[in-house]
């Protein structure tokens, strides 16, 4: 299994707008968050994990050049705003819809933003054109299984995700944008490989797990290693990596992962 952080930033991205802070001026690319997303190779399935404003710049930069289908965690303007993006994928798919699995409320988002887009092919070429269905609790593929559970998010709940590889039996799980990691989640985290959880920054947020919060979950959870993303500019990478509690790194845009 491949895994490419394509993003591990906040809704505002960092460096943010008009601000001087050490972090949103660092050179160190570390510290250069676009908005949160990830893309997955699962036995040479291609999955794509949210579609942010910069999602265009972000596969260009990783070479993302397929994409079977797509999954959006939540309905919120960093996960959805980039997938009219999406149109290239339907062309390199024959003209057709690409499947995107989400939750009620993410279809709900699709239909109210991308209205055009509902349809089982693209109007025209270099259109895009989705083809929505309700992420299920285990979508089973020829290339292994994606779990689902929902995590608590502020008004909404979000998708969380376990993949597990058919060929090598690994498991990667995704608990982005959550404020807690449920009983449920724990339990379906287990035996995972490598685990990813919000870590938005060190003091207490009301829709969003802290650094310690994000630690104390790593813990429950007892992957061999965690990383945190969904990181604000509060976080600067050189001065928080040695703070954090053994297994546990900071993500980072371009991350790759090999499992």
């Amino acid at each position: 299994m491949e895994i490419v952080f394509l993003g591990t930033g906040t809704s505002q991205g960092v460096p943010m707008i008009a601000c001087p802070c050490a972090v949103c001026t660092s050179p160190d690319p570390r510290n250069q968050r676009t908005r949160a997303s990830i893309h997955v190779v699962m036995d040479g399935l291609h999955v794509q994990v949210d579609a942010t404003p910069e999602f265009r710049f972000q596969c260009l930069r990783e070479k993302v050049e397929k994409l079977d289908l797509f999954i959006l965690t939540h309905g919120h303007a960093d996960h959805i705003a980039g997938m009219d993006d999406l149109r290239r994928f339907c062309d390199l798919i024959g003209g057709n819809a690409l499947t995107v699995y989400t939750t009620d409320e993410g279809m709900a988002r699709t239909l109210a933003i991308f209205p055009y887009a509902i349809a089982e092919r693209p109007v025209s070429r270099g259109y895009a054109a989705f083809k929505l269905e309700c992420m299920p609790a285990a979508l089973e593929l020829p290339q292994g299984i994606i779990r689902s559970t929902l995590l608590p998010h502020g008004g909404v709940n979000t998708l969380g995700l376990v993949f597990e590889e058919k060929s090598s039996g690994r498991r990667f799980v995704y608990y982005n944008d959550c404020k807690r990691v449920t009983r449920e989640a724990v339990a379906l985290a287990q035996r995972a490989d490598v685990v990813v959880l919000d870590g938005l920054r060190p003091e207490p947020h009301p829709t969003h797990m802290n650094i310690a919060e994000a630690c104390a979950a790593a813990a429950e959870i007892g992957a061999p290693v965690t990383y945190l993303t969904h990181l604000t500019h509060a976080i600067d990478y050189e001065t928080w990596t040695p703070k954090l509690p053994a297994g546990v790194r900071l993500a980072y845009d371009g991350l790759r992962l090999s499992l």
